[in-house]
Formats: structure tokens, C-alpha cells, sequence
């Protein structure tokens, strides 16, 4: 019966980590359809960068109530996953407590001790991230973005977190006193269970407490298993993402534009008096199609965008920054990751389907996001600045941007008198050239 058991157990878990790799495969697969982007430059730096905002959570902070409770929740499970480790182990090979006799007890203790610690951490971290998500009016929280699955994705990680931590208590408290009655060996320091819950089981007979403490260590390691597998569907997928994300992060500074290189080669030739206007160019394949200008689909973006809307986590600190949100305008630079990430899966959906991408006769423009919203913007860089994991909204924005202009002469009027006015007067303003500098006289 044991080794029944143990190959249900090893069945669960190829099952888990393989569901998991083929949905990290769709994910890798759909960040390739984006432009291939060269950020292999300065890697110490990337390095660093990574290290301070993905691992040390610096960003986070800077809202210290809602920075402190993410920590917690975010060091503490992953502390408490290191467990994963031993249940794996004592699943498959019948055993109970395996680190016990490799670490020595002291060892052990203070690691079980510390599991905990942080697993009532996590619990108290995620009841006060509900009720503040839900039952007070934070303007970000309350956007129509979020309306529908969104909201119930956020609701459902909290709530799966809560179960695995009172699940983890459980397997420790009916561990704990299992062992006072002498059915399993003593191993572990469980403070919270001991002085909290320890109470609660001693009336149990040891079959109901083994019972109490095999449903417990099942259900934990199978939430685990399930809630890996769902950060497929949800905006949870930053635990993963946050640390390529940050890797491949823009180094310039975030008011530097990137000009697109067929523009300046242009400008170039344009400028240079030597230069024959008409001459064959040796690297410019004649029967090559024209590269787009911008973007209008998820094709046009490049891969670090395409990287930047999976990791959304969709927690509104670039909308709450936003100046063209704050005065009404439709613009939120979370729904523009949102709405980049649905298109994406849209197209994955679509991949999986039909074998290749087929025409489903939509595009990001237009169909996911609104040249208004597009064109509210005041590119000031407040909401790449407040994302805690340096997605860059503002990126995507220009290149849509770039698409109308470029490719659909599709401008506001406003700018299309201004840049009518560049092109003839070589200034912004409708003034002769030679009446540039009158403002200057007095």
C-alpha cells in the first residue's frame, strides 16, 4: 500500500512540473513572436539592477504599508517553499521529516522554527491584503480594467495562499502532536503550533491525527502543485517573470527615446552634401518589403515588451501616477499592459489552434487599445518610474504612436499643424524664420 502511495505521489508531481513547463514553453514561445531586442549589453549592470528590484524589492517599499506586507508574503513563501523540497523526498520515498536526520535537530529546529514564523506572517500578510483590496476605496483597485476576472484572479491568489499556510499549520500541529504521544519521532520547533493550536488536537486519537496530518501534507503539496500551474492564468506570473524582466530592463535613462535606425539613416543621407540620393544601397535588398513603421500589432513590439505584459502585475501604481488619468482621460498605462497581454494570448490561442498564426482580422491597435488612449499621453514617464519591476508602458505607447503617424498620416490635428509647421518655418510655432528671434529684440 505504501508504495502505492509513493507512485501516486511521483505521478502528481510529473503531472505538476510538466503541466508547468509545457505552459512555460507557451509563454517562451509567444514572447518570440515579438522583434528580437540586443539587451546583452553591460550585464554586471543588469545584474545589479535585477538584484535590487527583483530580489530586494526596493520599488516596493517606496508605499512602505503595501511594500512591507508584499515582503512578507513574498520572502515568506518562498522560505516556506524550501520545504518542497522534503515533502518531495518523503513522498516519494516513504519517509517522514527527511532533512531532520541531515540537517541534526538543532539545524532543523531553527529551520522548522523560522517555516512558521513567516507562515503566520504570510497569513496575516494576505487577510490584510483582502480586506484592503476589497472592502476599502482605493481608487486603483476599484478601475474598470479590473472589473470581472482580474478582480477574482487577485481575490483567488490571496485566497490560495491562505489555504496553503493554514494547511501548512495543520501538517505541523497534528505532526507536533503526534509526536508528544509518542507515534512519530520528536523532530522540529514549531513555536505557533505549540502554543497556539497544539490545544485544539490533543483530544484526537492518534489514527484521527494521522489523518488530520496526511490530508494536510497532501493538500499542501497538491495547492502547491495547482497554484504553480495557475500562475499560467493569472497576474501572479510575476513571481517568475520579475527576474528576466529587471534583467532586460531599458539602462538609459527612462526620458531617452530610441529613434528608429531606417529614420536616422535617412536623416543622414538627407543631411550629407556628398551624398547621391539615388544610388543603390549595398546593404538594402531592392525586392525586400519596407519594415513597418511602429507598431499596430504584438508582431511590431519587440520580445522585452512582449516580456513586460506577462509580468504586469497589474497593481495600478502607473495608472495612480498618470497625469492623463488623474484628469479624466482614458488613458491607464496598466490597461495598456492588460490589454497587450490579452492580444498576446489571443495570438497563443489562436498558434495553438491552427498550428501557426491564421489572420483573425485584429490587431492590438484599434481592437485592444484606443488611439485616444494612446494619445493622451504626455510621455513624463511617471508610470515607468512607479512600476516596482520596471515595465515600461511608455514604450508600447510610441510605437502606436509611431504606426499612426508613420504609416496611417492618422496624427491629431494639433500635431499635424505643428510638425506642417516644422517642416515649413523649421519651428513649431507659425512664425516666418525670419521672425524667429523677434521675441528676443526687448
Amino acid at each position: 500500500m505504501e508504495y502505492i502511495v509513493n507512485i501516486i505521489f511521483f505521478i502528481a508531481i510529473v503531472i505538476g512540473f510538466g503541466l508547468f513547463a509545457k505552459s512555460l514553453r507557451e509563454i517562451y514561445r509567444n514572447i518570440k513572436l515579438g522583434k528580437a531586442i540586443n539587451r546583452s549589453d553591460r550585464p554586471a549592470e543588469r545584474w545589479a539592477v535585477m538584484g535590487k528590484i527583483a530580489l530586494g524589492q526596493t520599488r516596493m517599499v517606496k508605499r512602505p504599508i503595501a511594500g512591507i506586507l508584499h515582503v512578507i508574503v513574498y520572502v515568506g513563501f518562498i522560505i516556506i517553499n524550501l520545504e518542497l523540497l522534503e515533502i518531495i523526498i518523503d513522498g516519494l520515498f516513504g519517509t517522514h521529516r527527511f532533512l531532520a536526520e541531515i540537517l541534526g535537530q538543532n539545524i532543523y529546529g531553527f529551520l522548522t522554527a523560522t517555516l512558521e514564523i513567516f507562515a503566520v506572517l504570510v497569513l496575516v500578510a494576505v487577510v490584510l491584503f483582502f480586506v484592503r483590496r476589497n472592502f476599502y476605496s482605493i481608487k486603483r483597485f476599484q478601475m474598470k480594467e479590473l472589473f470581472g476576472w482580474p478582480k477574482e484572479d487577485a481575490n483567488w491568489i490571496l485566497i490560495i495562499e491562505f489555504a496553503l499556510m493554514v494547511a501548512f499549520l495543520t501538517m505541523n500541529t497534528s505532526d507536533l502532536v503526534l509526536q508528544q504521544k509518542g507515534a512519530f519521532p520528536a523532530h522540529g520547533n514549531f513555536p505557533f503550533s505549540s502554543n497556539f493550536l497544539a490545544p485544539l488536537f490533543t483530544g484526537f486519537s492518534v489514527n484521527s491525527l494521522e489523518i488530520i496530518e496526511r490530508s494536510a501534507w497532501w493538500f499542501h503539496i497538491l495547492g502547491i502543485l495547482f497554484f504553480m500551474n495557475y500562475l499560467y492564468y493569472s497576474k501572479h506570473l510575476h513571481i517568475i517573470l520579475a527576474f528576466p524582466n529587471t534583467w532586460y530592463a531599458k539602462l538609459q535613462p527612462t526620458g531617452e527615446l530610441d529613434n528608429l535606425a531606417s529614420v536616422t539613416k535617412e536623416i543622414k543621407l538627407m543631411m550629407d552634401p556628398n551624398a547621391d540620393p539615388y544610388a543603390a544601397q549595398p546593404d538594402v535588398d531592392p525586392n525586400a518589403i519596407p519594415e513597418k513603421f511602429g507598431a499596430s500589432d504584438i508582431f511590431d513590439l519587440n520580445q522585452v515588451q512582449l516580456l513586460n505584459a506577462y509580468t504586469c502585475t497589474e497593481c495600478g501604481r502607473c495608472t495612480s501616477v498618470c497625469p492623463a488619468n488623474i484628469t479624466g482621460k482614458k488613458l491607464s498605462p496598466r490597461k495598456i499592459m492588460m490589454d497587450t497581454r490579452d492580444r498576446l494570448e489571443e495570438v497563443g490561442k489562436n498558434i495553438n489552434k491552427n498550428g501557426k498564426f491564421v489572420d483573425d482580422g485584429k490587431k492590438l491597435l484599434n481592437d485592444h487599445i484606443l488611439p485616444e488612449e494612446i494619445w493622451a499621453c504626455t510621455t513624463c514617464n511617471a508610470c515607468t518610474e512607479a512600476c516596482p519591476i520596471l515595465i515600461d508602458p511608455l514604450s508600447i505607447i510610441v510605437e502606436m504612436r509611431r504606426f499612426l503617424v508613420m504609416e496611417q498620416s492618422a496624427a491629431p490635428k494639433e500635431l499635424n499643424a505643428m510638425m506642417t509647421n516644422v517642416e515649413n518655418n523649421a519651428a513649431p510655432w507659425q512664425f516666418n524664420q525670419a521672425d524667429r528671434l523677434n521675441w528676443a529684440k526687448e
